[in-house]
């Protein structure tokens, strides 16, 4: 796997040999970033947004994030072989002032609340199989750290049915292969 675009293209991302991580397709992740740039979706300047990456595996969709020019990306992971890829992950690409990591559960304690930072962009890639996205994006609501311009990007399996909650509102779904990609935003 490597960088699509920006300063970091070409460089390689290490990912794991596993099949508990599931990194993002460099194809869904590619079309993530031109709904990104060529859609209304994002209100605010790319070059200006702190994004939230939860599930963020080896950090594949956070690391092009600041490839591309993100000013910040959050971190959260917590299973320990791709935390220590991830890490490796941000030292080779010299991503480290752009970058925070939380090895955190976030289904133990509401973290969100005490994160220093408001998010432009949250992406979402929870494994396939979890079934608490409810619970998370009501945390997410209750966090003080998104507004109503706060691009949520949710990846799950094309045959999952979830629920989002009544203050959820979908924008654009988009199918790649077996992936759903749920744009969103929160009506407060």
């Amino acid at each position: 796997m490597r960088i699509i675009s920006g300063k970091a293209k070409g460089k390689k991302v290490l990912i794991p040999k596993d099949k508990k991580t599931r990194p993002l397709k460099d194809m869904v992740k590619e079309s993530i970033f031109n709904i990104i740039k060529h859609s209304d979706l994002l209100r605010s300047k790319f070059d200006q947004c702190v994004i939230l990456d939860l599930f963020s595996g080896v950090g594949s969709f956070g690391l092009e994030a600041i490839s591309r020019g993100a000013k910040k990306v959050i971190f959260f992971e917590n299973f320990k072989p791709t935390l220590d890829m991830l890490n490796k992950n941000i030292k080779s690409l010299s991503f480290e002032k752009k970058t925070e990591i939380y090895n955190r559960n976030i289904y133990s304690e509401n973290y969100f609340t005490k994160l220093k930072y408001n998010f432009d962009i949250v992406f979402i890639d929870p494994p396939f199989k979890d079934e608490k996205i409810e619970f998370l994006l009501k945390h997410l609501f209750n966090s003080n750290k998104l507004n109503n311009e706060t691009l949520l990007i949710i990846h799950r399996h094309k045959k999952t049915k979830d629920y989002f909650g009544e203050n959820f509102k979908i924008l654009r779904q988009e199918i790649y292969g077996s992936s759903k990609i749920i744009f969103g935003f929160f009506t407060f």
